[in-house]
């Protein structure tokens, strides 16, 4: 009697599409070869955080409307932190994840990533910094004073790990509250959502410049020709320039000595990808550098 063979190979999965992120990123590293370390770097943050984003849930955050109001008219922003929906299992794996590829692409030092890994092992000791550090820079309490954001004995490069391992948690907080908030009258150049300042902006079909935080990546309109970072607006004390093709300036200020790179979509196929455009243009970044503008 002849049997059949059993069939056990499953038919292979086709492979999932890049995200239009991830695609251009590739672009970038394929047309400017140079930038392939810090492709590599980003594309490995952006699918981590992608990772962790789709399972943090979207905070119903409760805004009095009287609070509110308060806050907005004393420029403090409205993201407390209760208000972050955070599991610490999640964060510290978050923050170590975040930490190894900062070091795997040696943007932390080995000393300090070995101590900022053993930093995070306590998980009571992260959780007091994590509060600490989000109350001291948010500026939601004005009370909390701003030198006190990491205690003397943590290398200061903890910050930058903090930024990137607590985004995917701030940016459904600030996506949760764009939705219910009025931000017209936010006339400030820090965030109206968690307090952190801008990294990148992006100028509007119609000519609007929206600041981009560097935090949470919410986005916010801001006078075009004024400093973000000192307020200045004289228009003689800003200089501004721009790549060859239009898509990308740099907006510098002659008084605090601090630049901002923008993306100009209004004549541009696709809007601003911070997670792109923040490389494309590091280019940018040498070049405010060295007419003596620091980022």
């Amino acid at each position: 009697m002849r049997h059949n063979p059993v069939v056990t190979d499953r038919p292979l999965r086709a492979p999932r599409a890049d995200t239009r992120e991830v695609a251009e990123l590739k672009q970038i590293k394929a047309s400017q070869p140079e930038l392939a370390a810090a492709v590599d770097m980003q594309l490995a943050l952006v699918e981590m955080q992608r990772r962790v984003q789709g399972r943090v849930p979207l905070p119903w955050i409760q805004v009095d409307p009287e609070w509110l109001r308060g806050q907005q008219s004393a420029g403090r922003p409205l993201v407390r932190f209760a208000d972050i929906p955070l599991e610490w299992s999640d964060f510290r794996l978050t923050f170590r994840q975040t930490a190894d590829i900062l070091q795997r692409f040696e943007a932390l030092e080995r000393d300090d990533y070995q101590r900022i890994v053993a930093f995070g092992r306590d998980g009571n000791a992260l959780q007091s910094l994590v509060r600490q550090w989000y109350e001291a820079s948010s500026g939601v309490d004005g009370t909390v004073d701003p030198r006190s954001r990491v205690p003397p004995d943590t290398p200061a490069s903890i910050e930058q790990v903090l930024v990137l391992a607590l985004r995917p948690f701030l940016a459904r907080c600030a996506e949760a509250l764009a939705q219910r908030a009025e931000l017209t009258g936010w006339s400030h150049g820090h965030c109206p959502f968690c307090g952190w300042e801008p990294d990148f902006a992006v100028i509007t079909p119609n000519a609007d410049r929206r600041l981009i935080c560097g935090r949470c990546v919410a986005q916010w309109v801001y006078a075009p020709l004024t400093c973000p970072f000192c307020a200045n607006d004289d228009r003689a004390l800003i200089t501004s320039f721009a790549t060859r093709d239009g898509r990308y300036r740099v907006y510098a200020c002659d008084v605090c000595r601090r630049y901002l790179k923008a993306y100009d979509a209004r004549n541009a196929t696709r809007p601003v990808m911070v997670a792109v455009d923040s490389i494309a243009t590091l280019p940018l970044d040498a070049a405010a550098m060295q007419r003596g503008y620091v980022g």
